[in-house]
C-alpha cells in the first residue's frame, strides 16, 4: 500500500487543518503573546487559525469527533 501525502488525501488534509487549528487555539489560551504578535503575513495565518477555533468551538470539536470516529472506523 501507497502512503500518499495529506495534500492529495482529502480525509488527511482535513485532519492535519482540524489538528492546527486545535493545535493554535491551545496555543493562544495559554501563551497569547506568542500568536498576538503576528497577525499579518505567513506568521498571522496561525493567529486566523486559533480565532477560527475560538469562535467556531462548537463547530470545530464536532468536526474532530467526527473525523475520530471516522479514523475508528476505517476511512
Amino acid at each position: 500500500m501507497v502512503k500518499h501525502s495529506a495534500l492529495f488525501n482529502l480525509p488527511g488534509m482535513m485532519s492535519v487543518i482540524l489538528l492546527l487549528i486545535c493545535t493554535c487555539t491551545y496555543v493562544r489560551s495559554i501563551a497569547p503573546n506568542i500568536l498576538d504578535q503576528h497577525r499579518v503575513g505567513w506568521k498571522g495565518t496561525f493567529w486566523k487559525l486559533a480565532r477560527i477555533g475560538e469562535r467556531l468551538s462548537p463547530y470545530v470539536a464536532s468536526a474532530c469527533l467526527l473525523r475520530a470516529f471516522a479514523l475508528l472506523m476505517g476511512y
